[in-house]
């Protein structure tokens, strides 16, 4: 039977996704477009052409935004259990009913409006997104529900806008501790951060009893591990620190303290925020951090800040709120 030259084309390009997606748990290019879906947002003029701190709302699980002038928040966002944004993307990491759990990871663009969605297993835990809004990250725990137990297990995916290539997890990226190639079946990924070349990347990977600091490159797709006991990374706007929390303590109440780690010379500083975080920091410039703590008088979360330099006391920045993100 004679197939027209269109038919034959459509036939092909069925073939090929079902070999590409038949490649393995590394990665596949993403097909999909997504054209003409409308908002993410409640409120459709609410959108990241403001500047503002962006934050998840925890009354009402949404995304608000809180402006340097002062004045009541704008409201009307997305609603995600986690979030992040730059001035061009935003990350928008959504809990699916039903079980097995399952995170929703919604890509979105300047105005809120959805370009991309992938669903991988697990529940929403850290969100994050490059500079230049090309390259974005997000971990759920697959099984477990916090860091300070160690029946637990993450799922970290990168996906690159540039080339619509995802990875749904890191954890076959080769790896290399101590000067040599690493392998081992409990080799577990989460917190990324993104440099600003797009290129360059830092994680935590766990192995063993043990958490390190990874450095990775997406080109050559390798990573190496920098130093141990260092959680949920967080580079500095000017690529030079990484805010990130300490375990310090066995109390599983009470686990961790944020520090601050000078790339150049890898020497660290205690931040003067005391309590333990249990969050992947966020800076809000070059010189201040915000991160989520359990809320006060019955709330799920609030924002607090503090300086980079360890001086200064912690302040209460959003009563009520979580994952901030500084928009410019």
């Amino acid at each position: 039977m004679n197939r027209r030259p269109s038919q034959l084309r459509r036939l092909a390009l069925v073939v090929l996704s079902v070999l590409v997606l038949g490649g393995g748990s590394l990665g596949y290019v993403l097909h999909a477009r997504h054209r003409g879906l409308p908002t993410a947002t409640v409120d459709g003029s609410f959108s990241l052409a403001e500047p503002g701190l962006y934050y998840r709302d925890s009354a009402t699980g949404q995304v608000a935004r809180r402006s340097g002038t002062g004045g009541p928040p704008a409201t009307g966002g997305p609603a995600c259990e986690r979030f992040y944004a730059t001035g061009e993307r935003a990350l928008c990491l959504r809990k699916l009913p039903g079980i097995p759990a399952r995170t929703q990871a919604l890509v979105l663009d300047r105005r809120l409006r959805e370009i991309k969605r992938v669903t991988v297993p697990g529940i929403p835990n850290r969100a994050r997104v490059s500079a230049s809004g090309n390259v974005l990250s997000w971990t759920a725990f697959a099984t477990g529900d916090s860091y300070a137990t160690t029946a637990f297990s993450t799922r970290t995916s990168i996906l690159d806008l540039r080339t619509g290539y995802l990875i749904k997890s890191m954890e076959e990226i080769p790896l290399t501790i101590d000067g040599t190639r690493y392998h081992a079946s409990d080799v577990n990924y989460w917190g990324v951060t993104f440099a600003r070349d797009d290129n360059r990347f830092y994680a935590t990977v766990s192995t063993k009893g043990r958490t390190h600091l990874v450095e990775g490159n997406l080109r050559d797709w390798s990573a190496k591990a920098l130093r141990e006991n260092v959680e949920c990374p967080s580079l500095s706007p000017d690529d030079t620190r990484i805010a990130f929390k300490k375990k310090v303590s066995d109390d599983p109440a009470a686990p961790w303290r944020l520090y601050v780690l000078d790339l150049a010379d890898m020497r660290e500083h205690p931040l003067a925020e005391t309590r333990s975080v249990d969050d992947q920091a966020a800076w809000l410039d070059d010189k201040t951090v915000g991160y989520a703590l359990p809320g006060r008088d019955g709330r799920a979360a609030d924002t607090w800040s503090t300086p980079a330099d360890g001086t200064s006391e912690p302040r209460l920045l959003i009563p009520g709120g979580s994952s901030p993100a500084a928009v410019s």
